[in-house]
């Protein structure tokens, strides 16, 4: 939804009829991951994807009519079906895509809007397959168990909220079929934060390219004379402090990548010491082995464990030969997204 808000928007304020067409489930080779949308209007205005193409042109036709009836669809394309073979479905593919009025979102929308705005996590569940009492019915679940919106099934309240919670904690959604309805729970994680320490080169071409990828950014550099809005214009927040100062006073949790770039022990070492203490999901520092060997000899004089230097990702980056700033910064993000599309291991 954050990727079509804007657009959303924008149309719902110039009075646009719009549907919303919704990827609820996969099978196989999906294009598309769950919960991307697209969003499109009775003028032809079209905003994201559900399929990268491959199906989009019957979902946008299965929208038009939406927006004719005001009556929500579930579609399924695979590849035995003809119609999946009309779009060019993947081979072995099946996806599911629900379509829907705005008028369905209306009731929550101000809500939704305002929570995602300022990025805090959500889960939303909709009914997509039920009697007509259910359907059009949402409820968002925020992460400390408190609910706005349509309680949807009375009955299954409590079930449709702790299903919603431990989705929520997985940053997955799903489906959840109830004797009732079958209802999608669709989780909105907290924006991915990158937290750069060390305004290096590397971290101004790093900077521009996480943010195309959905990451904020915050650069760390006691040194005013590197930490400029020149150098990063696209950096969602410059914090002039030395990493000792700075860190402690953030959120370190799993939404949370501290990369270390510095090459200079003085602001390093103290980031790293913080960092891998900390519950967050990604920590790297750059320097060649030789350089990460002598900066494991420093953390265990600092009193960190075995366990906690192995969480360390150095040399930073996955192996693609980089040598320049901008390749290094590619193989950074590289890592990073890996590591945050890799459910952790229980």
């Amino acid at each position: 939804m954050r990727d079509v808000l804007d657009s959303l928007e924008t149309w719902r304020q110039n009075n646009e009829e719009i549907a919303i067409a919704t990827v609820v489930n996969t099978w196989g080779s999906s294009p598309r991951p769950v919960g991307s949308k697209l969003v499109l209007t009775q003028s032809g205005g079209i905003a994201g994807s559900v399929s990268g193409g491959c199906v989009e042109g019957a979902v946008i036709d299965e929208g038009r009519s939406v927006l004719d009836t005001g009556k929500p669809s579930l579609l399924t394309f695979q590849v035995a079906d003809e119609e999946a073979w009309d779009v060019g479905l993947p081979c072995g593919g099946t996806i599911q895509v629900f379509v829907e009025p705005y008028s369905a979102l209306d009731g929550i929308y101000g809500s939704l809007k305002q929570h995602l705005e300022n990025r805090r996590p959500i889960a939303v569940a909709s009914t997509i397959k039920g009697p007509p009492e259910y359907i059009n019915r949402k409820l968002i679940v925020l992460e400390d168990g408190r609910i706005e919106g349509d309680l949807i099934i009375p009955a299954q309240s409590n079930l449709i909220v702790s299903t919603a919670l431990e989705m929520l904690g997985k940053e997955t959604g799903g489906i959840l079929d109830l004797k009732e309805a079958s209802l999608f729970i669709e989780v909105y994680p907290p924006t991915p934060r990158m937290i750069i320490v060390g305004a290096v080169h590397i971290a101004e071409k790093l900077v521009s390219i996480a943010r195309t990828v959905g990451f904020d950014t915050i650069v760390v550099d006691p040194r005013r004379a590197f930490l400029t809005h020149e150098r990063f214009p696209h950096a969602s927040e410059m914090v002039q402090e030395w990493p000792s100062e700075a860190l402690p006073g953030m959120v370190l949790n799993n939404s949370a990548y501290i990369v270390v770039l510095s090459h200079d022990p003085k602001l390093d070492d103290p980031a790293l010491q913080v960092a891998l203490r900390s519950k967050a999901r990604y920590v790297g520092a750059i320097g060649s082995r030789r350089t990460n060997q002598k900066r494991i000899e420093r953390l265990r004089a600092a009193g960190l464990t075995d366990e906690q230097i192995a969480r360390l990702h150095a040399p930073i980056g996955l192996d693609i030969s980089a040598r320049l700033p901008g390749e290094i910064a590619l193989s950074i993000m590289a890592e990073v997204i890996k590591v945050r599309n890799t459910p952790p291991l229980t």
